[in-house]
């Protein structure tokens, strides 16, 4: 289990010079003891590029002319600003995009990608360098159109009123009769207030009249919340889910007011805390509308008209803290950070989606592990760091069985084709070349030169016996994996074979059909018996 931690001190500069035992962990309040500790840097955290002594690569054209090696790498991380468009208002979303678009003007570098996704779908940019097509996506985004209208709507009920009256204090649930809302009446006074802004607006204090009005807004209100809620979570999951499989460092970063959720969609939120842990995604929320602002001072809306007014007001403050308590457990639940209660939008935006400087990764074995599929809450502490802030990740869920040894060495293999580190347990060389069929189509072929050297073999029945498990995958330029194959290899050697073996070393070839462009080829080597692994990238560009 690993534990990425950033430290800052009381200004919020990052802490590069601390050690293994200055920290702490806690696994459900229980000491653990630290077995891995290694510190990565913004520098040195981004991979590095290909060995010209170790792998060469050779590019072929139609004439068999060699060419210059590529170079290209894997980008080392990656960053998905998520614009709440359901959500936010038109001048909190036109601030967020003017900040984004600031942002990326000195964000952006080799080893970066960025993404520009909206909780509605309409707008989506997927991840990429170029600076040009992530303005535009950001400058397509418009905020969605509502089903409710605050301007016109008579009464206005929010889904945090609708909620609270239909399901909560169920003074206006299905069913109930006129007499009944009107007991409720002298005992609930958000429901008074509603009847009294509805007979404001309808101008009539016939209650045979208004609740009807009232109960069919608070239905709409209902059915829209829970659908707007329901489709940024959605879309929210979806990305958690597309950002698993890339390489290197991996966050979102939401731009959003804040939504409501009722209590049965609190199901929905665990689910995306679990998935964004388990991919190692972190959220990191920045509530757009900077500093609250007084409830019923919003030109957007109409206004409160009847006496109840100061109570409408509270509700929609009541309404707008609900909101803002989902960002920040959006971000504790993922080992994120929470921008909120700030104007300075541009300097939140620089702090969520900048690479730390300083990174901790702190490594250990949970003591008595059950695999009940519990929720484990992680706390990370320092001996003597009374003015320093940690940030860290919050929580795991245990397994619900044992991993067999072939399940570790498959998810081992796993995060090792998608990540970008270079392992070099066992010596492999690679070597790559294309040959151009037409204008659109090329042959890449990738071999794979493995020293048998640095395998353990165990020795039966007069062979030498090991088991290689061989995947080459193959990257775009952004990163995003396009396809791979994978090879399992039973080694049963005499030892005169063996020597022979040693000396030549195994090779393997691959071939895949592609269009011209710049690719990462990426293989991974297991071997089984000794359970070390080699993992190194290849660039490639066929022009």
């Amino acid at each position: 289990m690993t534990v990425p931690v950033v430290v800052r001190d009381r200004d919020g500069h990052p802490v590069g010079s601390l050690h293994q035992e200055d920290f702490q962990l806690f696994d459900k309040g229980k000491a653990q003891v630290i077995t891995k500790f290694s510190i990565e840097t913004s520098g040195s955290a981004a991979p590095k590029a290909p060995d010209a002594a170790v792998h060469d690569a050779v590019a072929h054209d139609q004439n068999a002319n060699p060419a210059e090696p590529a170079k290209p790498i894997l980008p080392s991380r990656y960053v998905a600003y998520l614009f709440d468009d359901v959500h936010s208002k038109v001048g909190d979303l036109l601030q967020g995009r003017q900040a984004a678009n600031r942002q990326l003007e000195h964000s952006l570098d080799a080893n970066s990608r960025v993404g520009i996704f909206t909780t509605s779908g309409r707008t989506t940019q997927d991840f990429t360098s170029d600076a040009e097509k992530l303005h535009a996506a950001i400058n397509r985004i418009q905020p969605w159109e509502r089903g409710l209208d605050n301007q016109t709507d008579c009464p206005t009920i929010s889904y945090y009123l609708a909620d609270f009256l239909i399901n909560q204090s169920q003074s206006l649930s299905p069913g109930l009769s006129d007499a009944q809302v009107q007991s409720f009446m002298a005992t609930d006074r958000l429901l008074a207030a509603v009847i009294q802004e509805a007979e404001a607006c309808l101008q009539t204090t016939q209650l045979q009249q208004v609740l009807p009005q009232v109960r069919t807004a608070a239905q709409l209100a209902l059915s829209v919340g829970k659908t707007e809620t329901f489709t940024g979570l959605s879309v929210l999951q979806g990305l958690i889910r597309s950002m698993s499989s890339l390489p290197g460092s991996r966050s979102i970063v939401m731009v959003s007011p804040g939504f409501l959720l009722a209590t049965e969609q609190r199901v929905f939120e665990n689910d995306i805390f679990e998935k964004a842990i388990h991919a190692n995604v972190t959220i990191n929320t920045l509530d757009v509308r900077g500093v609250a602002t007084i409830p019923g001072m919003d030109a957007s809306q109409r206004g409160y008209q009847g006496a109840s007014a100061a109570v409408m007001m509270q509700a929609e403050s009541d309404a707008a803290s609900a909101a803002q308590d989902l960002l920040g457990e959006l971000a504790a639940g993922t080992g994120g950070t929470f921008f909120h209660n700030d104007n300075a939008i541009s300097e939140g935006l620089d702090e969520l989606a900048a690479r730390p400087a300083y990174v901790y990764v702190l490594g250990f074995s949970p003591d008595n592990l059950k695999f009940d599929g519990s929720y484990h809450g992680l706390k990370v502490t320092l001996k003597n760091g009374a003015t320093l802030r940690v940030a860290a990740r919050r929580g795991y869920w245990a397994p619900n069985h044992s991993i067999s040894p072939a399940e570790e060495a498959k998810e081992e293999i796993q995060d090792a084709v998608f990540s970008r580190e270079e392992m070099l347990d066992i010596p492999v060389k690679l070597h790559t070349e294309f040959f151009k069929q037409s204008e659109f189509k090329a042959e890449l072929t990738v071999e794979t030169r493995i020293d048998l050297k640095g395998l353990k073999f165990r020795k039966a029945d007069d062979r030498n016996r090991d088991t290689l498990t061989v995947v080459t995958g193959l990257f775009d330029e952004n990163g995003r994996y396009i396809k791979g194959t994978e090879r399992t290899l039973d080694l049963q050697l005499r030892d005169q074979t063996m020597e022979t073996a040693r000396s030549s070393g195994l090779a393997l070839k691959e071939s895949f059909d592609v269009a011209p462009g710049r690719y990462v080829v990426r293989v991974v080597v297991r071997d089984s018996e000794g359970r070390s692994m080699a993992a190194q990238n290849q660039g490639v560009e066929i022009p």
